[in-house]
């Protein structure tokens, strides 16, 4: 008999991820998204799937040629739609297509150039409101022509408008536009596509940079949030407006609140709601800790705040007749429950205390469907109760890694939890090398769910040897508004303390040893990665991803300046002194331990010349580094053979420079 293993690196980046679950209207069938990989394209691909209550069965909606996301139900809940492209033509982005349940193919209803973004069904199902990106004016593109590529940084936008498309005319026009193609001789320069729209544009794109939208039940308003521009910087000043359908006239209704959006009408149309922040002016404006839902009543033209001693994030993510379906993250799991009439808040039962991340009910709460992950599985889809998918199969026969959630002091007396992993057999009287996996963010936090993080191969590593430990350090998501900001001004500093806490307590329970501890992360666990290679000799080994080096660097580089303003408080041009003590690369001199350091190429969140700049100074000083790049990636892998590449790496970089050995 085959001794078990634990999954392979390619078994976990293959691993499928669920989204999208969206019931319909009669509580008959379920949609969903799934994604997976396809290593023959070197590309992730999700589909559509749907659970038919009748039939008890998933089938996927689309086949495999053709990939589908974005699953909404009409009305009547005979049609379903979704984004999908056609494959047939080159470069085609992401369009409208529509079918019935028993339809065998999609049938397309728009042909926007640049792609749909977002999009919903028409209350009276007769058409579709939906998102997209303005093309490139006719002023810059014969620029181009006459000069050559350039662009005016912080002047030159493409934003996001909101439009309108009958289905019928839709469907004409597509068909109008696939007669012409084919039957006549067609100038290369010649647009014909400009001859067949049939979309109808609502919003002003040169003025505002739409975000989402949600359509009133009747069909009269559409409320939408919107911002100055398409700049990452505008994110700081979201606005809410209304749309009147038959006027066409858009009102403005906030003033002094930073719209985040996930708006949602009442049953009967009459209020919204939707999370918001104060807008301030100052450089520290304290967003990341007072957000809160508010409802506006359309007739008294007031709103007024709802659950504020509670002290989480909530998310409207529906509201029907029971009340408003709010979604939160509890310490280590997400949680979804509802907002009364008097804005008490109560978990629904039929799923308290479980990990669910995306849920979907009818209007009436009689039935809903969920994607829910147990404990040290991977999440499935479910229906009323009933689980619809089986993708834990892939654990038959498997060994798993044992996920506890552990809690310690930090250095200033604070509470951390942080998810430790151990092998099936674990023996506490014996002494383990350690690795940390620090998570992004950093308002997200590490979750007991199973292969959750697909860029460090967490698994191998306990199939190895090793015990490893993610921490939620100060500033994760989860823990409260004070625990959100406890790392104001602190970055890298306390963030290292709650680490090296962690660690101690332990080897203070004796299952670690000292002499063999490494520690790696992604983002702003790649920055706390940094900031422990130059300010820390206690790893054998670490890796940074895409991690911060130098905060001066990454504000003038990055695309969300606003970020190290929030954090740092002030720009490094008005306190340079707290931007040198939080940035790894003011503490190199003291680096000895060697750093693998990964980074995209086309990374705009976090720079690559951050990357560089200490692969540099490492070398400079005679610690051994090794820098990868990864051609054409921006800040994380959508490649399925980058994610592997990265996880093979991190694993023969630990194996060799902790356990010593070849690589």
């Amino acid at each position: 008999m085959s001794k078990k293993k634990y999954l392979s690196i390619e078994e976990t980046v293959s691993l499928p991820n669920l989204s999208d679950i969206n019931i319909s209207n009669n509580g008959e069938n379920v949609a969903f998204v799934k994604k997976i990989a396809d290593y023959k394209d070197n590309k992730f691909k999700s589909y559509v799937w749907i659970y038919e209550k009748d039939k008890e069965i998933c089938n996927q909606l689309t086949s495999n040629q053709n990939e589908s996301s974005n699953p909404i139900w009409s009305k009547d809940s005979q049609n379903i739609a979704y984004l999908s492209k056609n494959n047939e033509e080159e470069n085609s982005k992401n369009q409208i297509f529509i079918k019935t349940i028993s339809g065998y193919s999609g049938i397309q209803v728009t042909n926007e150039k640049e792609g749909i973004i977002n999009f919903k069904w028409a209350p009276d199902g007769k058409g579709f409101y939906f998102i997209k990106t303005s093309e490139e004016s006719k002023d810059i593109k014969k620029r181009k022509e006459i000069y050559g590529d350039f662009e005016y940084i912080d002047k030159e936008y493409k934003n996001n408008g909101l439009y309108y498309i009958d289905i019928k005319e839709g469907i004409n026009s597509i068909k109008n536009l696939h007669y012409k193609a084919k039957r006549i001789d067609v100038d290369k320069n010649d647009n014909i596509e400009e001859n067949f729209l049939s979309s109808i544009k609502l919003t002003d794109n040169k003025k505002m940079h739409v975000i989402n939208f949600e359509i009133s039940p009747n069909g009269e308003k559409i409320a939408f949030t919107a911002l100055e521009n398409s700049n990452m910087e505008s994110y700081q000043n979201g606005n809410l407006y209304i749309l009147d359908v038959y006027s066409k006239e858009v009102k403005m209704i906030n003033k002094d609140e930073n719209i985040k959006g996930n708006i949602k009408f009442s049953p009967d149309g009459e209020k919204i709601c939707f999370t918001c922040s104060s807008k301030k002016k100052e450089y520290y404006y304290k967003n990341v800790d007072d957000q809160v839902i508010e409802i506006y009543d359309f007739k008294t033209k007031k709103s007024i705040r709802v659950a504020e001693n509670i002290d989480r994030l909530l998310t409207p993510i529906e509201w029907n007749d029971r009340g408003i379906i709010v979604e939160w993250q509890e310490k280590s799991r997400f949680t979804v429950g509802i907002l009364d009439k008097n804005n008490l808040l109560n978990e629904i039962n039929d799923i308290k205390n479980n990990f669910i991340m995306g849920f979907s009910e009818t209007k009436t709460g009689e039935d809903r469907a969920y994607i829910k992950a147990e404990k040290e599985g991977i999440f499935e889809v479910y229906f009323n109760n009933k689980k619809i998918t089986n993708d834990n199969s892939i654990f038959k026969d498997k060994l798993k890694s044992k996920k506890e959630m552990i809690s310690w002091k930090s250095s200033d007396d604070l509470d951390i939890e942080g998810v430790l992993s151990l092998p099936h057999d674990f023996d506490k009287s014996k002494k383990y090398p350690l690795l940390v996996v620090i998570h992004g963010g950093p308002t997200w936090a590490s979750f007991p769910i199973q292969v959750f993080n697909k860029l460090y191969p967490i698994e191998q590593f306990v199939e190895k040897g090793f015990i490893v430990l993610e921490p939620n350090y100060r500033g994760s998501s989860g823990y409260g508004r004070k625990f959100l900001k406890a790392n104001y001004k602190n970055l890298g500093i306390g963030d290292y303390e709650d680490v090296i806490s962690g660690i101690d307590s332990l080897i203070e329970k004796g299952i670690v040893d000292n002499n063999k501890i490494g520690v790696m992360g992604w983002s702003q666990g790649g920055y706390i990665s940094a900031f422990c290679s130059t300010y820390s000799d206690r790893f054998k080994a670490i890796s940074v991803g895409a991690g911060i080096s130098n905060w001066i660097t990454y504000y003038v580089n990055t695309d969300i300046h606003h970020f190290t303003r929030m954090y740092l408080g002030d720009t490094p041009w008005n306190n340079e002194e707290i931007y040198k003590k939080t940035s790894p690369m003011t503490y190199i001199k003291s680096a000895c331990t060697p750093t693998l350091i990964q980074h995209g190429e086309k990374d705009t969140r976090v720079p690559v010349p951050n990357a560089y700049e200490l692969y540099q100074g490492l070398k400079d000083i005679g610690v051994e580094t090794e820098l990868v790049i990864f051609k054409g990636m921006n800040h994380a892998p959508i490649k399925p053979g980058l994610n592997r590449a990265i996880m093979e790496q991190n694993f023969r970089w630990f194996n060799h420079h902790v356990l010593g050995e070849e690589i």
